[in-house]
């Protein structure tokens, strides 16, 4: 620095104001670039200068015309970004993109850095549909356990739908060509602003008269199909007593309504042909079942006959007389069997016995006293040893034939006993 410069920047100085460095400014306006109001925001604007860098990247302006007024702010969609995108943007589409401003510091400008990029004419709508189906999940509208299967043959089906589209004929030819059965049509209107009270009506009225219920509409733009969003019509269809299908649009259109449906088809012919049988299908089956019921008719026929005659044979006079003579041959061999066991018993108990009579007989008192023994006692009970009784003591002696009262005049004791 020269000594002029140096005198000019002391004089700054001298003035109160501070000199800044490119670093130190662009660190400030960084800063000021960090504004949560500037992070995750949505911004509407039309696109023009449009470029696809060979890397992927894209860039392009966002501007806004008000009046005699214009703005523009810089753009950049990174490839990663870039590939989540449904539609390809061009120059003049009028769009609504979410993202960050930030500051690029080596060229000193900012830009909005885009991470999504939706059409402005449905953006709001879509942000609509997303907050209905975060609040209608906490509800419990789409669980799959709610979900319940379909009537194999149902006596009458209801159908919510306008009356005078081509979407009622389709599903009456369906029906018609595959089972007839009776249709009950609940009419409403399929689009405009108030048709989601129309068609939440009309699945009310018609719930409690059906056995199943198709809720179907031609296909259309995402504006026509929005009513189908609405949760008004999503609580009727997950509230509805019967089974609910839904055929809305084509079948890459999908919708809230879709998510409450215990079964959703593609079309509304499809639809129809969801909730009854074809019946030559069935005449088929019938058919076929009808034979295998004959065959093991023939069958069982068969097996019945074969078991009647083993026992018409059985049951004749010829073959009970013989089966009569063989039951008493064993008869009498039992009776025999029996007898021989019992005399058997009869001696051996016999036996048992006299051995028992024996020695019972051996042991009796009255025997011991005919060989000249005597029994002496002494108030009513046997004296076993001189001990048990003294000089003076009345005894009684029972002897073979008699007794005998005796007075004790001496008692001996045998020491060697």
């Amino acid at each position: 620095m020269t000594w002029h410069q140096r005198t000019i920047a002391e004089e700054i100085r001298e003035h109160g104001t501070e000199i800044l460095t490119v670093h130190e400014i662009t660190s400030i306006i960084q800063e000021i670039f960090d504004d949560t109001r500037l992070q995750d925001i949505w911004v509407r604007g039309e696109i023009s200068n449009l470029k696809l860098h060979g890397s992927g990247h894209r860039y392009f302006s966002l501007g806004e015309r008000n009046g005699n007024c214009a703005a523009v702010v810089s753009c950049v969609m990174w490839r990663s970004d870039g590939q989540r995108l449904k539609f390809e943007p061009e120059d003049g589409m009028d769009v609504l993109v979410f993202g960050s401003v930030g500051h690029y510091a080596p060229q000193g400008r900012y830009q909005f850095y885009v991470r999504e990029i939706r059409h402005a004419g449905r953006g709001e709508k879509h942000l609509q549909v997303e907050r209905w189906k975060e609040e209608l999940a906490k509800e419990g509208c789409f669980l799959p356990e709610r979900k319940r299967p379909l009537p194999f043959c149902p006596l009458v089906v209801g159908v919510v739908t306008s009356e005078t589209g081509a979407v009622l004929q389709d599903i009456k030819n369906v029906i018609s060509r595959r089972y007839p059965v009776e249709l009950v049509v609940s009419p409403t209107a399929v689009q405009g602003e108030e048709a989601h009270l129309e068609i939440a009506s009309a699945i009310r009225r018609v719930g409690s008269k059906a056995a199943v219920i198709i809720v179907a509409r031609g296909g259309g733009s995402f504006e026509d199909l929005f009513p189908f969003n609405h949760p008004d019509v999503v609580r009727a269809i997950a509230c509805c007593p019967v089974p609910v299908v839904s055929a809305i649009g084509h079948e890459v259109d999908i919708t809230l309504a879709d998510f409450a449906a215990d079964l959703r088809a593609p079309t509304p012919s499809a639809a129809a042909e969801m909730v009854v049988p074809d019946r030559i299908n069935l005449l088929e089956t019938l058919r076929d079942s009808g034979k295998k019921m004959s065959s093991l008719l023939l069958s069982r026929l068969d097996r019945s006959g074969s078991e009647l005659a083993e026992l018409r044979e059985r049951l004749s006079p010829r073959s009970m007389g013989r089966r009569v003579n063989e039951r008493r041959e064993d008869l009498t061999e039992y009776a025999e069997r029996l007898k021989r066991s019992l005399q058997s018993r009869v001696s051996y108990e016999r036996e048992r016995l006299r051995a028992s009579g024996e020695v019972l007989q051996a042991r009796n008192p009255a025997h011991l006293l005919g060989k000249g023994y005597c029994i002496l006692e002494k108030e009513g009970k046997v004296l076993r040893s001189t001990r048990e009784t003294n000089p003076g003591d009345r005894i009684r002696i029972r002897m073979r034939d008699g007794m005998l009262n005796a007075d004790v005049r001496e008692v001996k004791h045998d020491p060697e006993v």
